[in-house]
């Protein structure tokens, strides 16, 4: 007697099958646009953000570890030097620059330096030089904790292919928290560690806290809402007034098509 199939086409173990590739690949394709949106911006986001914070708290650390003035200035001027020629599209003198301050005698300038040459490595898509030069902030023990903990989610997402889905979970997991400045980005790269491991019902309402936090950018909110949505989960408390919002959002579109 012939034996009969387990599985067939509308078996529930094939339908959860395909509703799972549909969902990985549209986590593939958020990844994916999220890299190209990071990197369109000159070297992209690890330079924006260390630009933003960083040189505020690497300023804040030199002033209250009691370095001279004249200390502070010189070190400035010389981030700055290299910043213009990024801003210049020449990755290539940034980065000479970049390596003499790494090389220097400031430590809060080298950790600095060594965070925008990590940005400039992932830009030229150098992974493994980028992921180590990460590596040396995010364990700089004399640097700004939210300088490290950057590096540190900068690190888990330029190696996050490489990296087994545990391993993503201890190390940002303390950072996937409301509490955290870093909790968009964290939490959704745990939240992507989870799905590897099959765990849905963990990374669905970590998908959801994220949508619905204000303190998150934007775009990070609507893909999360989304990505929570293809789980099951409902991350949107007012339909009206994201109903209302996607009206506004129309006529501006179409106003701009004109």
């Amino acid at each position: 007697m012939a034996s009969t199939p387990t599985d067939t086409p509308s078996s529930p173990n094939n339908r959860k099958s395909a509703s799972d590739d549909v969902f990985m690949r549209e986590v593939d394709e958020a990844v994916r646009q999220d890299e190209v949106a990071n990197f369109a911006k000159k070297f992209g986001l690890p330079i924006g953000i260390a630009v933003a914070l960083g040189l505020a708290a690497f300023g804040g650390w030199l002033v209250l570890s009691g370095q001279q003035e004249s200390k502070l200035e010189e070190s400035s001027e010389q981030l700055i030097t290299a910043l213009d020629e990024l801003e210049a599209n020449n990755p290539d003198a940034a980065n000479e620059k970049l390596a003499a301050i790494a090389a220097g005698d400031s430590e809060g300038a080298a950790g600095m330096a060594r965070l925008l040459q990590a940005g400039i490595a992932l830009g030229q898509n150098k992974t493994e030089e980028a992921v180590g030069l990460y590596g040396q902030v995010a364990n700089d023990s004399a640097l700004p904790q939210e300088i490290r903990d950057l590096a540190k989610v900068r690190m888990v997402a330029a190696n996050f292919d490489n990296m087994e889905p545990q391993a993503v979970i201890d190390q940002l997991g303390p950072l996937a928290t409301a509490e955290s400045p870093w909790f968009g980005s964290a939490g959704e790269l745990v939240a992507f560690a989870y799905l590897a491991q099959d765990k849905p019902d963990q990374a669905g309402p970590l998908l959801v806290a994220i949508a619905k936090d204000e303190n998150v950018p934007e775009s990070l909110r609507s893909r999360t809402r989304q990505l929570a949505g293809l789980l099951g989960n409902d991350a949107i408390d007012d339909v009206d007034a994201m109903m209302e919002e996607l009206g506004a959002a129309e006529p501006q579109q179409a106003g701009g098509a004109q």
